[in-house]
């Protein structure tokens, strides 16, 4: 290819003889956080064009009845899109990054780079009960895989350029470089040195500059913590920890029961059909699940709170009564129904805004809940915003990422030790019941995790396909003893598989088993194979990872397994290969 030649060939390898490797990955950090931050303005932008669009083509804020309809539609396009254009499931967006490093070799299909971006904006901008986050994320990790691999870095740098990627588009979206930062590190787990951290800052700050310079520094729900904090509000706030952990374990619970129950519909426009028309029944009497819901985050946050039940049927409650906030209690409840209806027909869309916007009506329900049975006179805005920051801990299993996030979007932290505080109980609560977030529980049911150990990352890694060894002499079970000392003379290993004509796995024979009979050749033609081999009772596959093969060693004490494809034979795997191996994989991941 004479345009990849020179367009990244020779410029990379004339600039490897003028700047260190550290250097160059830096420049990469740069150039992926710039790119992450575009695609980030772009996709705020599609999405809130396509959603003001729509609203001034359907006047859906006095005619609600288009909210039955256009939600399924939205679906509808997306997966059409998804299915006949890109012919792969982009749904998930962090799941799909946290596989790529756990088992994909820290790689990931070029379309990521774009086609999450579309198919949120189909989604969410016509009423998808989803956010904007983790399709935004998928995209920067995407894009950092493929810069790492158009330049020929090593799976250790890829790894490294995901994560820039997705604090880039982090940072970008929030114009939150800190929490960008730090949502790399604590979601992804990267298990990285404090000098690999600098490039994922550089991506961050890379990020949210493109985006404060294109779009403005305002923030999707910017506000400014007036006051000081009350310490003697600590209580509440641990009551309001507590509460937020709760609910959260309700967000994953019913998301993962929604979403398993409507994926079992096969038929995929049915299941869009159903699952659409209920998305688009809630959003008719609860009109605030349209969306990603930051437009309504903005008004409770502006003390217009009653502005929640604009084209509902509850405009008439009072918003100091309880039946508003029995009204919000039912928004908390069905947010989590409208998202997980969503994603499951198979819209695009992450949980991140979901999770900020029931945290604000946590915060909200809470707050209102309190003064109207008179145990205190609470101030709504900072209990909303603490509020949020404990369902992002709860769901998305990352409270540092929720605490730096909120201080960072409200200009200072005056709410800081508030913030701590409900966020590490919100996690707690959640953790005693649900040890996984919401981006690691489909991934951690299949083995296919990556964690901070780095001796587990490494097992998770490596599978049983980079480990076969085939230098071994087949024979056949209806040969004789003299086919198989002939097989013996020409091998230098001590098993021999006995595999059928149509490559079928069929036994092995040891060496050991055989040795005595090898000198006695008047056995030779009256013995067969068939007689001297056996089946071991365990066996690997390819698809296998080094964990689960490790365990199947322990459970037979065997120095060597035989590994297939199905029936097929496909080689062994020993015991002194994985070790060197594993430890060749220690060393590249650890940098050593």
């Amino acid at each position: 290819m004479p345009l990849r030649e020179y367009l990244i060939d020779k410029p990379v390898s004339y600039y490897k003889k003028l700047i260190r490797h550290k250097q160059f990955v830096l420049l990469l950090s740069i150039l992926i956080g710039v790119i992450a931050g575009l695609a980030a303005v772009l996709l705020k932008t599609s999405v809130h064009y396509i959603e003001a669009f729509v609203r001034n083509q359907a006047n859906v804020e006095s005619e609600n009845i288009y909210y039955l309809i256009l939600p399924v539609l939205g679906i509808f396009v997306t997966v059409l899109f998804t299915y006949y254009i890109i012919k792969d499931d982009i749904g998930h967006g962090v799941s799909r990054i946290l596989y790529a490093l756990s088992k994909g070799s820290a790689k990931m299909k070029r379309h990521n780079m774009y086609s999450s971006m579309v198919g949120c904006s189909l989604t969410s901008g016509m009423g998808g009960s989803v956010g904007m986050e983790a399709p935004i994320l998928a995209t920067g990790a995407a894009i950092g895989a493929n810069v790492g691999e158009w330049f020929n870095q090593s799976h250790r740098t890829r790894m490294l350029l995901i994560g820039a990627g997705t604090a880039g588009a982090m940072a970008a979206i929030f114009k939150a470089p800190i929490a960008g930062l730090i949502f790399a590190l604590e979601v992804l787990a990267l298990d990285i040195t404090a000098a690999s951290i600098i490039p994922l800052l550089i991506s961050a700050v890379s990020g949210a500059m493109v985006s404060t310079f294109l779009l403005g520094e305002n923030i999707e729900f910017y506000f400014s913590v007036r006051g000081k904090v009350d310490f003697a509000n600590i209580p509440y706030y641990i009551v309001l920890g507590i509460f937020a952990g709760l609910v959260s374990l309700y967000f994953l619970r019913a998301n993962s029961f929604i979403e398993t129950t409507v994926q079992k519909i096969k038929k995929k426009f049915l299941r869009v059909l159903i699952a659409g028309i209920g998305v688009g029944a809630l959003i008719f009497f609860l009109p605030p699940l349209y969306g990603e819901g930051y437009s309504d985050m903005k008004m409770i946050l502006s003390g217009q709170i009653h502005d929640l039940a604009n084209n509902s049927f509850f405009y008439s409650f009072n918003e100091n009564s309880w039946a508003f906030v029995g009204y919000l209690g039912l928004i908390l409840i069905l947010k989590v129904v409208a998202t997980s209806l969503t994603t499951g027909a198979g819209g695009v869309g992450g949980v991140f805004a979901p999770a900020l916007f029931m945290g604000g009506i946590v915060g909200a329900v809470f707050v209102k809940t309190v003064n109207l049975l008179e145990f205190g006179n609470l101030a709504p805005a900072n209990f909303i915003l603490v509020g949020m920051a404990g369902m992002v801990a709860g769901v998305v299993s990352a409270p540092l990422t929720a605490i730096f996030l909120i201080a960072e979007i409200t200009g200072g932290y005056n709410l800081f030790i508030p913030l701590i505080i409900t966020s590490s109980i919100a996690f707690l609560t959640t953790r005693i019941k649900e040890p996984y977030s919401i981006y690691t529980q489909g991934l951690a049911r299949k083995g296919e995790l990556i964690t901070h150990d780095r001796d587990k990352t490494a097992l998770t890694l490596l599978m049983v396909n980079e480990m076969v060894e085939t230098q071994f002499e087949i024979v056949r079970s209806n040969q004789t003893l003299r086919n198989l000392v002939e097989a013996i003379s020409r091998s230098n290993r001590n098993l021999f598989p006995v595999v059928d004509e149509a490559g079928n796995f069929d036994g092995v024979i040891s060496l050991d088993d055989v040795r005595q009979l090898m000198f006695d050749q008047s056995k030779y033609d009256s013995v067969y194979v068939k007689d001297l081999m056996q089946m071991p009772d365990v066996f690997v596959t390819l698809s296998d990872n080094l964990e689960t093969a490790i365990a199947k060693f322990r459970k037979t004490g065997w120095y060597n397994l035989p590994v297939l494809d199905g029936k097929k034979y496909v080689g062994f795997v020993s015991r002194s290969n994985i070790f060197m191996i594993y430890r060749s994989k220690i060393k590249e991941f650890s940098g050593d």
